[in-house]
């Protein structure tokens, strides 16, 4: 399994969907399409924006260029007026030719929506230049989108309410401009990589697993930063905190931009299923600091997790509850049990020296020994929580090597054992 994805540099992802604004301004003009004169100097136009109605699937097909002004082309391309239409926007480029990701991007969105239509704008020779450059360039290929549209409005049974922007990188700021400057509101923009700090083209397939894999779609969680969602504190959904990622995404009245974490598998499909963990360690001797291999397995009606490790962010706090993140690949379905171990671990010989200078202060045992009471989880996905109790509330005790078992608490189990506010699930 991969490790978390927020999503332009990790495996924990956060997508940004912007909705499009009222247009303030309406066509201006032709988009530098001729030579014009700057201080007496004459100017080489820039290349248009052309707009590629892809009609197959297969990547070797050139499909058919809309041609703005021209009916004629909407006829010959086939161009459905009531069917919802996409604009796939990319993003700057080093080679000048289109990536591997927007064919697939293609294939899933023909696969996803059979009677939409699917548009690339190809703007590769303004993007295929000096970064910033390629950067200033992006309003004017917005504009030039915008005035697509604003033609495609003029004709009978075209609505602006069916079109979806799907802007990668730089393509993202196109989209962006293209809702300022469109007569009226755009139905849906997604900024794909723009607000995702991800792998580069992560978020891409990302989009494109959810239009795949209709069925599983992935869960993202809004989270101030990754420390905290490693943690496991921010698997809430209350108030619009969680959401579906890509396509399926749902949404929000959030007019701020929010960072959203989740942690997907290695290949499609790529979701995954959250858990938040939590114990409470107890030490009835003075240790200062302890860093123990905990691992878990979760036994449910439908599957059994691996044996998962718990992370430690900073460190185990004793007589305090500590909150871990795991995932699974599988749907356990209800949690029946739980399994703890507390592995061996080989220690660097600092440690080794300092657990022998503290030996004649404190027997062996106690330095090495902790006690849990219960553990409680609770589920990302169905926001379903459960209480856990020792099986033996005699022996809560555990050592390196060791392992606990917990089962269902029962239904009164607050009333008779708890003891200490602490304790008490937010």
């Amino acid at each position: 399994m991969r490790k978390f994805i927020p999503l332009l540099c990790l495996w924990s992802v956060y997508c940004c969907f912007a909705a499009g604004g009222p247009a303030t301004l309406g066509a201006e003009g032709p988009l530098q399409d001729e030579l014009h004169k700057a201080g007496g100097v004459q100017t080489a136009a820039k290349p248009k924006v052309k707009f590629n109605l892809r009609t197959s699937e297969d990547p070797e097909h050139e499909g058919c260029y809309l041609s703005l002004g021209h009916n004629q082309s909407l006829e010959d391309c086939g161009f459905n007026m009531t069917a919802k239409t996409f604009f796939i926007i990319h993003g700057w480029t080093l080679s000048g030719m289109f990536e591997n990701w927007l064919y697939k991007l293609v294939s899933a969105l023909h696969t996803r929506e059979k009677e939409a239509n699917i548009v690339v704008v190809d703007w590769l020779p303004l993007a295929h230049q000096i970064y910033m450059d390629a950067v200033n360039n992006t309003q004017a290929v917005g504009r030039s989108i915008a005035r697509m549209l604003d033609w495609l409005q003029e004709k009978d049974d075209f609505s602006l309410k069916n079109v979806h922007l799907i802007g990668y990188s730089l393509g993202a700021h196109a989209a962006g401009y293209t809702g300022n400057f469109v007569k009226g509101t755009v139905g849906r923009i997604t900024a794909i990589a723009e607000a995702m700090k991800c792998e580069h083209e992560r978020s891409v397939y990302l989009f494109i697993d959810s239009l795949m894999n209709q069925d599983k779609p992935s869960f993202a969680f809004q989270c101030a930063d990754s420390n905290r969602f490693k943690k496991g504190i921010c698997l809430s959904c209350r108030k619009n905190r969680c959401n579906n990622i890509g396509y399926n995404a749902k949404k929000t009245r959030n007019k701020k931009n929010t960072k959203m974490y989740l942690k997907t598998r290695a290949d499609m499909p790529f979701k995954v299923y959250h858990y938040q963990v939590k114990i409470h360690v107890f030490s009835y001797e003075n240790v200062e600091e302890t860093e123990p291999a905990f691992y878990v397995t979760l036994y449910g009606t439908d599957a059994d997790s691996q044996n998962l490790r718990l992370e430690i962010v900073e460190q185990i706090g004793l007589n305090a509850t500590n909150t871990f993140l795991v995932y699974t690949e599988e749907d356990l379905g209800y949690l029946l049990k739980i399994k703890l171990t507390w592995e061996k671990v080989s220690q660097p010989w600092y440690n080794l020296w300092k657990e022998f200078h503290s030996y004649f202060s404190q027997s062996r045992k106690s330095m090495q020994e902790l006690n849990i009471r219960r553990i409680r989880v609770k589920s990302g996905e169905t926001q379903r929580k459960f209480a856990f109790c020792a099986e033996d509330p005699e022996n809560t005790s555990i050592s390196p090597g060791q392992e606990l078992w917990f089962h269902k608490c029962p239904d009164n189990w607050r009333m008779k054992n708890e003891t200490s506010p602490t304790l008490e699930l937010p």
